[in-house]
């Protein structure tokens, strides 16, 4: 197959080859409608960026370090999908590495794409994370960082996230509406953005039916469900609770799938004794049996917008940044495991 160049593109839309260039980097000199038709016209033809060549040109690695607890989690591979679509048409490659819920193998993962010499990082912070310096020292020296899901709070750059409060509340007040009163939440580290405004919501929406928050129902799993013993001693303190929780919702994959199977092992039905609600983006969740009630993030879209950020940064590492947190709506997908049964 030939492989088409700019100065084809040039040719074919009668443009000169800066112009083609400064289109496909998406650069905010070119008007909407030549990008758009230089974009289409590359993706007709199968355009492809050489990232050698524009590596040697700008002095740059063409890369993007993407730092994330695990890709086996649903939400962090779509995400990648998302990144990937966006890096591959502007010429950027795509370097991940699993920081396992651990700030270590975060800092060496940190310091590993940084003498990679990456041109940015997105980063979703690890369950331990709560020292950024790493990150700072990084940003003083010029390295463009854009936070993504678990994002810190005092901290100036972009981030993407998604609407946790709101998907939370929404997910409760299903529950309650269901006529579930004693509800449980089991969540990741106390400490991460997530956590916090996901308990926000849930509380909120239990506050609004004047139902009393129980403190011995909120579980908090620090390495976010990947150790099971964890998880296993937190979902066993509320099945035998005195007075057991009638649902629970929970704040991950793992942590969802889990409790599920741990709710089977001990001769209990979902939703009959314990319904559930996850907030998860288990491509299988209509699959489970029973099929899972849950909350899905727009993960996709989030790594596309975290990377058009990051790109953004890179490419004008001298503009005027007015930094932008932007928050995308979840939506909820009712199943059987949270409808309650009727007598």
């Amino acid at each position: 197959m030939e492989i088409i160049t700019i100065k084809d593109i040039a040719k074919a839309l009668n443009l000169s080859t800066s112009t083609v260039s400064r289109a496909l980097r998406g650069s905010y000199e070119i008007n909407p409608e030549t990008k758009r038709l230089v974009m289409e016209y590359a993706e007709r033809m199968n355009y492809r960026p050489n990232p050698i060549a524009l590596s040697l040109k700008e002095n740059r690695s063409r890369s993007i370090g993407v730092i994330i607890p695990e890709i086996a989690n649903n939400f962090f591979s779509q995400a990648i999908n998302g990144m990937e679509s966006i890096a591959y048409n502007r010429g950027y490659h795509v370097v991940i590495s699993q920081n396992h819920e651990s700030y270590e193998r975060e800092l060496v993962s940190t310091q590993y794409l940084a003498q990679r010499r990456v041109d940015g990082l997105l980063v979703s912070l690890s369950g331990e994370s709560n020292d950024l310096e790493h990150f700072k020292e990084l940003q003083t020296k010029g390295l463009p960082i854009v936070f993504f899901d678990r994002v810190p709070q005092d901290y100036i750059t972009h981030k993407v996230i998604a609407d946790n409060f709101a998907g939370t509340y929404e997910a409760t007040e299903h529950l309650i509406k269901q006529g579930f009163r004693r509800i449980a939440h089991l969540t990741s580290p106390s400490w991460l953005s997530i956590t916090y405004e996901r308990l926000e919501g849930y509380k909120k929406a239990l506050q609004n039916h004047d139902i009393p928050i129980e403190d011995s129902y909120i579980k908090y799993c620090s390495h976010g469900g990947m150790i099971l013993e964890e998880v296993e001693q937190a979902v066993m303190e509320l099945i035998n609770h005195p007075n057991r929780p009638d649902a629970i919702f929970t704040a991950g994959d793992r942590l969802t799938t889990t409790c599920m199977s741990l709710i089977r092992r001990e001769g209990l039905r979902i939703p009959e004794d314990i319904a559930i609600v996850g907030f998860t983006n288990l491509v299988t969740a209509h699959l489970l049996n029973p099929a899972l009630s849950a909350v899905r993030q727009p993960a996709y879209e989030m790594g596309q917008l975290a990377t058009e950020f990051l790109i953004d940064l890179i490419e004008r590492p001298k503009a005027t940044i007015r930094f932008e947190t932007k928050k995308l709506d979840t939506h909820l997908v009712i199943r059987d495991s949270s409808i309650k049964a009727t007598t």
